[in-house]
């Protein structure tokens, strides 16, 4: 068995210039069921270079020079949990901006005015599942400000985001973004929203930030979520990465914990031949959203 532990030889050349080697079809095979066992995420074959190139980014850092050594530092030992958790960070895209879907973003909005219009008594709950690093929470915190605040002087509502990166979860907390994040923003809600924090980086306005709360979830556990009777579940750009049976069994744990009339949003074709007995199709040509029934 390889020793699983990485060490620089300073004698040898550089790790950052030193070529890794070829991955063969079984290290790869490895790889691939521990990534869809303890995330769901699969790898097509036609990623191995995807994995290859992010796993020696790492491995240089260490100074790992065999995948076999680097897959044992990220399961066994005292340190796996938080090697883990850096790899993850590693391989999730994170690559999302503010209002990145704008028409799914105005279905939002008018159900929620339509929830504003009926009077209710309890604060409105959204989720952002699958969040990266906030903007999509964030966003979803000002689409439902817009939409309530005509109603009431002080409109009550609360988001959520949750994501299996730690790493991402702490830079959604610091709520500061670079201006390529804000290019799909509309400049009333750049004025409105955010601030200069420095001379590159923006922050949300503490009205929004302090609406939004961030939690480490894998959506493999959402068994164990505490999240019941959402009004609004986004999840977008996230089912993508899981096979087709695995979706219909994420899309089913989130159905069931929206509130009646709760809306349920998924990415435009994550979703095919997925049916729900409490949820209804929302009849949008662009979005592929659901909402269940008030009667459930």
């Amino acid at each position: 068995m390889a020793n699983a532990d990485c060490k620089k030889d300073s004698a040898q050349q550089p790790w950052t210039y030193r070529p890794m080697p070829a991955m063969d079809d079984a290290q790869f095979a490895q790889w691939q069921e521990l990534l869809e066992s303890r995330t769901g995420m699969t790898l097509s074959p036609e990623r191995r270079s995807f994995l290859e190139a992010n796993l020696g980014i790492r491995m240089r850092e260490l100074g790992c020079d065999s995948y076999q050594t680097y897959f044992e530092k990220v399961t066994q030992g005292p340190g796996a949990i938080v090697e883990w958790a850096t790899l993850v960070d590693r391989l999730t895209v994170q690559e999302t901006r503010f209002f990145r879907d704008a028409e799914a973003f105005e279905l939002v909005y008018e159900y929620a005015t339509q929830l504003a219009g009926e009077k209710r008594r309890r604060a409105l709950e959204a989720w952002s599942v699958g969040c990266s690093t906030g903007e999509e929470a964030y966003t979803l915190a000002m689409v439902l400000h817009k939409a309530l605040q005509p109603f009431q002087q002080r409109p009550y509502y609360g988001v959520t985001g949750t994501d299996i990166s730690l790493v991402a979860l702490e830079k959604a907390r610091k709520a500061q973004f670079g201006p390529r994040k804000l290019v799909t923003t509309q400049p009333d809600d750049r004025q409105r929203y955010f601030r200069q924090a420095s001379n590159d980086l923006v922050e949300v306005v503490p009205e929004i930030r302090d609406r939004v709360c961030f939690s480490q979830l894998n959506v493999l556990k959402l068994r164990h979520a505490p999240m019941h009777g959402m009004d609004v579940i986004f999840c977008q750009n996230v089912l993508i990465y899981f096979r087709r049976w695995r979706r219909r069994e994420i899309a089913s744990r989130l159905a069931e914990r929206l509130a009646p009339g709760g809306l349920l949003v998924f990415g435009q074709g994550e979703l095919t031949d997925w049916q729900h007995p409490e949820l209804e199709r929302v009849p949008a040509s662009n979005v592929l959203a659901w909402r269940r029934r008030r009667d459930t």
